[in-house]
């Protein structure tokens, strides 16, 4: 959570509901890592925002997968008739003129 370390001041804020458990368990891990409910929450919420933008970025494949990923994209590309009528046909979301 590199942008977070620095503290700065909270101005927005966030209203959550949880059920017994998920207070009970959030709360004690909190308090086993020595930090607030509020920063536990924030650093967990960020981390995962974080991975999931990760996510959408990047992908990790191994080496076997890389190789036959880079080959797919050397191929030669092969005419698709029917993705060229697809797409030849008018959009259902234009107004006809």
């Amino acid at each position: 959570m590199s942008s977070m370390t620095v503290k700065k001041s909270r101005t927005k804020r966030f209203n959550l509901r949880a059920t017994a458990q998920q207070e009970k368990l959030i709360r004690s891990v909190a308090r086993q890592n020595g930090v607030s409910v509020t920063d536990f929450i924030l650093k967990s919420a960020y981390e995962r925002a974080e991975q999931v933008l990760a996510d959408r970025r990047e992908f990790v494949l191994s080496a076997s997968r890389w190789k036959a990923f880079l080959e797919a994209l050397d191929r030669p590309v092969q005419p698709k008739p029917r993705l060229a009528r697809l797409l030849a046909e008018p959009s259902l979301f234009e107004r006809p003129a």
